[in-house]
């Protein structure tokens, strides 16, 4: 294992925070990089990590890695450090407010107008080349503040990478991912390694969050060059939500990080005994079918269902109930659908996201993922 350090721009004189990379197998061969606490408040992903770290080190210690895996245990250190009266506020950056897994560079123009006179009939060349150019084009970018160097440091280490996972958590929810539409084919693998409830898929989810600056960028540029030059799908990502806040085990940690290393193994970084995994619980779903539930006044919140039930449109989900007035709503199910995730808190402000149900038909456009 090698460990590297890759500093941030000074935000504070007098502080210096860094991404903190952990490099297993062979360098300069295929890549996959998984990182987790994105979303710096979201620990289920670091005990993952934490199960990964000894996982890979014992398999690179036998000799069985056939390709570079990149592990990023912790890899927000703004949003590690960020605590208001005992509360970790892991999710927004405290100065800008903005959600530190959004607003990552788009950088598929910019790369194809530098790779167009370099690029040939060969798909894997031009692979390497547009590759090349993203990097040139993405350093060319002058962050101004910390969080802008955080997601230019992040997509710097994903952007030769072929495997990008993206661990995270919902507030209480069933084990679930999100992954574009063009990808679904090794999205339901891997959500079949991992006995995923759910797979939601997407072209664009908005706010360009990290999985998609990853992806999303080689199917542009394919479009961009079709009938001209061949462009593969050169990185599938994927962001893995890992259950609730709370689910934290060593059980739980265990059983995820032998899925994500099973799937692995299938895509050719690991050497083992390929054993075919469960059947897909349900087919992969349109992220556009996800229906939010909103608290529509402030009140106590009651649930009626729990996360993993198959819900009917008119099912009761929950209510939400002020304690002064005593005003009562009854918030219904608008589809057929499968409870994916629900708040962990139990009293709403006006306009809370409580609830979240999967339907089989797209209805939403738009923004589609939680703020």
């Amino acid at each position: 294992m090698q460990v590297k350090h890759h500093p941030l721009a000074q935000g504070t004189p007098g502080t210096r925070r860094e991404i903190l990379t952990l490099h297993f197998g062979p360098i300069g061969t295929r890549k996959a990089l998984l990182q987790a606490a994105l979303h710096a408040d979201e620990v289920p992903g670091m005990l993952v990590a934490q199960h990964l770290r000894e996982a890979l080190t014992q398999l690179e210690q036998q000799g069985r890695l056939r390709g570079e895996i990149v592990l990023l245990p912790a890899c927000n250190p703004i949003g590690l450090s960020q605590w208001q009266l005992l509360a970790h506020q892991g999710r927004f950056d405290a100065n800008s407010g903005e959600n530190f897994n959004r607003h990552y560079a788009d950088l598929s123009a910019a790369a194809a107008q530098r790779a167009a006179p370099l690029l040939g009939p060969d798909s894997q060349a031009n692979v390497a080349i547009l590759r090349r150019c993203l990097r040139e084009c993405l350093a060319e970018q002058a962050p101004q503040t910390e969080l802008e160097s955080l997601r230019q440091r992040l997509l710097d280490l994903a952007l030769d990478a072929d495997v990008v996972l993206d661990l995270h958590c919902d507030c209480e929810s069933v084990l679930h991912l999100y992954s574009a539409t063009p990808l679904r084919a090794d999205a339901e693998r891997l959500a079949r390694h991992l006995g995923a409830e759910l797979c939601l898929l997407a072209e664009e989810s908005g706010d360009h969050p990290f999985d998609e600056a990853c992806s999303q960028v080689w199917w542009r540029l394919a479009r961009h060059f079709e009938g001209r030059h061949p462009v593969p799908q050169a990185c599938f990502a994927a962001t893995v939500e890992l259950r609730g806040y709370a689910d934290v085990s060593h059980a739980l940690a265990a059983r995820d990080a032998q899925g994500l290393l099973a799937f692995l193994a299938e895509q050719g970084f690991i050497t083992q005994v390929a054993a075919e995994p469960a059947p897909l619980r349900r087919a992969a779903r349109p992220l556009q079918g996800s229906m939010p539930l909103h608290a529509p006044h402030a009140g106590l919140v009651v649930f009626a269902r729990q996360p993993g039930d198959e819900v009917r449109a008119g099912d009761l989900i929950v209510e939400v109930i002020d304690p002064l007035s005593g005003q009562k709503t009854a918030l219904l199910s608008p589809v057929d659908g499968l409870l994916y995730a629900r708040e962990q808190r139990r009293y709403a402000n006006a306009g809370l996201r409580l609830a979240k149900i999967a339907g089989e038909q797209a209805l939403r456009s738009g923004k589609l993922l939680s703020a």
